[in-house]
């Protein structure tokens, strides 16, 4: 990469969160529902997903004993609406004989170590890929990892900046890397707590226990480029019929664009 392009990446930030605020990503009250919700989201939309929370909330099946206690069959019912109900109600419930095994049912435990070595054992459950494993690890565990999704490429393949298939290490660990001054401004600053937006833009959500927590600066810097780049991808950068006219990042799509 360019050093251009590391730069308008960091400008990307820049812009977005001048425009649209703290995105207060996850929406969550609890580092196990932002788990439930990795594994959830997984092929469906968040709305889909908000209603299968709602059902484990409901029957008091949000929490690793909830979890473990429901039968399989009444765990399918209650995640319907998020979709491939089935496949999800078997990992829900593998996380949950992993984190009994292998820390005693500690969610503090499991996330009190190493983050490589932890990110090595999320990605040997069945169903964790590396978007759900850093999901975890970013928003439930307050790790340093950036997350890729699909926005994200997409986003950075229509300004030329990366093929849409780079391989997702080379793009989480480019973020990681040119993300970092900003962290450093940010926590210099000693705002590493994120401020509330002035109206619910881009992705953002109404703050909640999980996304309002203390974290570091670099954490929350990969936090919220991670929802800022959501919400360039619902609004504006969508698979069919982008919106780049209206995108506040309009102005960093190359000339031929």
């Amino acid at each position: 990469m360019r050093a251009h392009q590391a730069e308008e990446i960091r400008d990307y930030y820049n812009v977005l969160f001048r425009a649209w605020g703290a995105q207060h990503w996850w929406p969550a009250r609890s580092r196990f529902e932002v788990i439930v919700g990795a594994y959830l989201t997984q092929n469906t939309a968040w709305a889909n997903v908000e209603k299968a929370l709602i059902n484990l909330r409901a029957s008091r099946a949000l929490g690793p004993k909830g979890i473990r206690d429901i039968s399989l069959n009444e765990l399918e019912r209650l995640i319907h609406p998020a979709g491939y109900f089935r496949q999800k109600a078997a990992r829900l419930k593998t996380f949950v004989a992993f984190l009994d095994r292998r820390y005693g049912g500690s969610l503090a435990r499991m996330f009190a170590r190493p983050t490589d070595e932890l990110r090595k054992e999320l990605l040997a459950l069945n169903g964790v890929g590396p978007e759900t494993a850093d999901s975890i690890l970013l928003y439930a565990g307050n790790h340093p990892v950036f997350v890729v999704d699909a926005y994200t490429r997409r986003i950075l393949a229509r300004h030329e900046v990366l093929p849409e298939q780079t391989p997702y290490e080379e793009i989480r660990q480019l973020f990681q890397k040119v993300l970092v001054p900003i962290a450093g401004s940010i926590a210099a600053s000693g705002s590493a707590k994120p401020q509330l937006a002035a109206g619910l833009l881009g992705a953002a959500h109404p703050p909640s226990r999980m996304s309002a927590s203390k974290r570091t600066a670099i954490v929350q810097v990969y936090n919220e480029m991670h929802g800022l780049i959501v919400g360039v991808g619902k609004h504006y950068c969508r698979k069919s019929q982008a919106r780049c006219d209206e995108c506040p990042l309009r102005p960093f799509l190359p000339p031929s664009k």
